[in-house]
C-alpha cells in the first residue's frame, strides 16, 4: 500500500479528525502492517499525532480527492461533551405515562427512566472509549469518502478473512464481543485452522465514518467500497458476513461477484417468497400449503409489518425531519430502542435488573456512539437510499450460510432459505438469540462464523 498525505480530510490542526466535538487522532499508517487482538497498540502509533485543539472537520465527498492511505485511528471524548450529555439526560422533559400496561404504545416511561437514571449517574463512556482504543482502528478514504474500520490479524498465517456489517441501530459495538474467538479460537474452545483476520467497518454516516455530503451511498456503492476496503488491506481471498444493514451489503457484494470473495454469511437473510410477500403487503391471508415452519414466519413477518415498521418508514421517507432524536439523547435511546419487541423486551428487562445477554453499559455503549458523533440522522439516511426490496431473495449464486435466530425479526424457514441461495452450504436454527446476535450470543455467534465458513477454507 502507498502512503500518500492525506486530502480526505480537512481540520485544524493536521492530523485530527473532529466529529460533532469528538477528538479523533489520525494518523498515517505503514505498508505491512501487522495487529493482534491482545495488542494494546498498533505498529503505527509512533506516527500518530496527539491534538488538543478542536477544530472543526468536512469530510471531503469529492471523487477526485480519494486516497490509498490507510490512517491510524484513536478516539478521545473530550469531557465537557460527557458532562453536557449527562446534563441533557438529567434535563429530559418526560411525557405522561403510557395508559397501558404494556409497550404497545412504545417503549415504556418506567424503562426510559431507568435508563436515563443509569446514563446520567453511573454510565462511564471511558470504558467504551479503552475498549476501542485497545484495538486496531484505522481511517481509509475510499470514494471520496473516510470510512473507518477495526482490523485485527490473527496470529494464524493461514487466518480466513472475514469484513463483517452491522445494521441500524447497531455499529462497531455490536461485533466487539466476536472479535477475540474468531482471531484466536483456540483461547475460546475452538481449533487453530478455525481462524480469521476480522475487518469491522463503520457504515457512512455512522459511528466515526464519514457522513456522505450529497446522495447515494446505498448499500449497493457500500458494497463496492468494502471490496476495495478488502483489496486495499491486501486480501485476495476472503468471506463477508452481515445482518439487518449488513445483510443488505453482504448480499450485494455477492451479486458483484468480485473473485475474492468466495461466500457470504447473514444471520437476517432475505428469502420471503413473492407470494408471501403480496399477501403481507396487501393485507390478504397466507398463502395455502404452508408447513409449521413457513407459518411461524409468516405469522412474524404479519406482526411485523402492522406493528414494527414504523420507525423504518419514517427514515425512509423523511430521514431529515428527525431532529428531535439529534437534540435529545433520551429521545435517540428511545427511538433506537423501538427497533423490534424482542429487541425492546429484552433491553427492558435487562433495565429491571435481569440477567440477559446484553448489560446495561452495552445498550449505552452503543446509544452514546450515536449520540457523540451525532449520527442520528445520518444514520437514518441509509433507509431513504436503499431502494431493495425488504427481504425478498435478491439472486444471491455465490456460496451462501445463513443461521436463523428465534428472536429475530421473522425465523426464515430452510425451504424459503435453500430457494432464495442456490449456493447454501450452511444452515442452522440456533436456540437461542435475536436481532443483535452477535451482541448478545456472541459465543454462539461466533461458533456459527467458524461452521459457516469451514468448507471454504
Amino acid at each position: 500500500m502507498q502512503a500518500i498525505s492525506s486530502r480526505s480530510i480537512r481540520c485544524h490542526p493536521p492530523g485530527a479528525l473532529v466529529l460533532a466535538g469528538l477528538f479523533v487522532v489520525v494518523g498515517l499508517a505503514i505498508p505491512g502492517y501487522t495487529q493482534t487482538v491482545t495488542s494494546k497498540k498498533s505498529s503505527t502509533d509512533k506516527k500518530e499525532t496527539t491534538v488538543t485543539q478542536l477544530a472543526t472537520a468536512e469530510v471531503d465527498s469529492d471523487p477526485s480527492n480519494a486516497t490509498v492511505e490507510i490512517r491510524a485511528f484513536h478516539v478521545n471524548v473530550p469531557e465537557d461533551q460527557l458532562v453536557e450529555l449527562r446534563r441533557r439526560v438529567a434535563a429530559t422533559r418526560w411525557p405522561s405515562k403510557e395508559t397501558v400496561s404494556d409497550a404497545t404504545q412504545g417503549v415504556q416511561l418506567a424503562t426510559m427512566q431507568k435508563l436515563a437514571h443509569y446514563w446520567a449517574t453511573d454510565y462511564d463512556w471511558r470504558k467504551m472509549e479503552a475498549k476501542l482504543n485497545a484495538l486496531p482502528q484505522f481511517v481509509s478514504n475510499i470514494d471520496g469518502l473516510d470510512i473507518q474500520f477495526i482490523h485485527v490479524r490473527s496470529k494464524n498465517p493461514n487466518a480466513l478473512p472475514v469484513i463483517i456489517t452491522h445494521g441500524w441501530p447497531g455499529s462497531i459495538i455490536e461485533q466487539l464481543k466476536i472479535i477475540g474467538p474468531l482471531t484466536d479460537p483456540t483461547a475460546y474452545g475452538g481449533k487453530p485452522e478455525d481462524a480469521f483476520d476480522v475487518v469491522i467497518p463503520s457504515l457512512p454516516g455512522y459511528g466515526f465514518s464519514g457522513k456522505p455530503a450529497t446522495a447515494g451511498w446505498d448499500p449497493i456503492r457500500i458494497a463496492r467500497a468494502w471490496t476495495v476496503l478488502m483489496k486495499r488491506l491486501g486480501y485476495t481471498r476472503f468471506v463477508a458476513q452481515g445482518g439487518d444493514w449488513g445483510n443488505a451489503v453482504t448480499e450485494q457484494m455477492a451479486l458483484q461477484a468480485p473473485p475474492e470473495l468466495i461466500g457470504i454469511h447473514t444471520n437476517m437473510p432475505s428469502t420471503v417468497p413473492a407470494d408471501v410477500a403480496k399477501a403481507l403487503q396487501f393485507g390478504e391471508p397466507p398463502p395455502s400449503g404452508l408447513s409449521a415452519e413457513e407459518r411461524g414466519a409468516w405469522d412474524q413477518l404479519d406482526f411485523f409489518y402492522k406493528h414494527g415498521l414504523g420507525y423504518a418508514q419514517e427514515m425512509m421517507n423523511r430521514p431529515q425531519t428527525l431532529y428531535g432524536i439529534a437534540d435529545s439523547p433520551v429521545g435517540l435511546a428511545a427511538w433506537m430502542l423501538d427497533h423490534d419487541t424482542r429487541s425492546e423486551a429484552l433491553i427492558a428487562r435487562v433495565f429491571d435488573g435481569q440477567p440477559e445477554g446484553l448489560t446495561r453499559d452495552d445498550i449505552l455503549d452503543n446509544v452514546t456512539l450515536y449520540w457523540l458523533t451525532n449520527t442520528a440522522v445520518s444514520s437514518a439516511r441509509l433507509y431513504w437510499e436503499s431502494k431493495l426490496r425488504l427481504f425478498a431473495p435478491k439472486g444471491v449464486s455465490i456460496p451462501a450460510a445463513v443461521s436463523v435466530f428465534p428472536d429475530e425479526i421473522y425465523a426464515a424457514p430452510k425451504t424459503w432459505t435453500e430457494k432464495a441461495y442456490p449456493k447454501l452450504i450452511y444452515y442452522n436454527r440456533l436456540p437461542k438469540g435475536g436481532h443483535f446476535a452477535a451482541w448478545e450470543q456472541p459465543e454462539l455467534f461466533s461458533e456459527e462464523i467458524r461452521a459457516a465458513f469451514k468448507s471454504l477454507r
